[in-house]
């Protein structure tokens, strides 16, 4: 109900609505890289909520003319982020010297990310742009990496070396699990010029940089 309230006011208003969806809305990718017109496939009530709030935001653009634009960023990372996140876990897990090894979920589930700044800059263009009115937007960066070759990196990077393992509290149910996450941005891009600074391994390796000197300063 909250939900229709807004896009009831936004059409009255005729104010914009940016509404934050979800690459989860995807599922497991069934083709690389994945781009706006892959098949939506909800392995959780989480994806399937995003689904549901994409499809009646759209269909308030097409019956109403509502201003509605819908950004889909895939995995965000950076300062600040919660350690329920998995670069953090996997920061904090190196950086506790009380951890002998570190305990992960899917080590070989694959994902792409966007350092936060992308991720912002993303959110102010779409904001702006009238292209992407009535349009489901993915922002990606083009670069999957697996969950253990993270910790391998974050190792690396600190020089400290631990076993890495599953954690099987760690795991989503089986159908659960996303395996593959891999985004197209070249319609994001086309309409709104993003340039985004930390794609590919390099740009991964920056912004991990980044992140790891954050929670190095602030690991209380």
């Amino acid at each position: 109900k909250g939900f229709f309230n807004i896009l009831e006011e936004i059409k009255l208003s005729n104010k914009i609505l940016v509404q934050t969806s979800t690459s989860e809305t995807y599922g497991t990718a069934q083709y690389i890289p994945i781009d706006e017109d892959h098949r939506k496939h909800a392995q959780s009530p989480y994806a399937a909520t995003k689904i549901a709030a994409d499809e009646i935001s759209l269909s308030y653009h097409r019956s109403f003319g509502t201003k509605v634009k819908i950004i889909r960023p895939f995995n965000t990372y950076g300062p600040r982020q919660s350690f329920r996140a998995v670069i953090p876990t996997i920061i904090g897990q190196v950086l506790n010297k009380e951890c002998s090894e570190i305990a992960l979920g899917n080590l070989n589930a694959t994902r792409d990310f966007n350092f936060v700044d992308d991720t912002v800059a993303a959110f102010e263009l779409i904001s702006r742009n009238q292209n992407c009115e009535g349009k489901a937007l993915n922002v990606a960066s083009n670069f999957e990496i697996s969950v253990k070759e993270i910790a391998v990196l974050v190792m690396d990077y600190l020089g400290i070396q631990k076993k890495i393992n599953t954690d099987s509290s760690r795991l989503r149910p089986k159908n659960s699990e996303v395996e593959r996450l891999y985004g197209s941005n070249k319609l994001f891009i086309n309409l709104t010029k993003w340039e985004p600074k930390f794609s590919g391994i390099k740009g991964f390796k920056e912004g991990l940089k980044y992140t790891i000197e954050w929670f190095k300063l602030n690991n209380k």
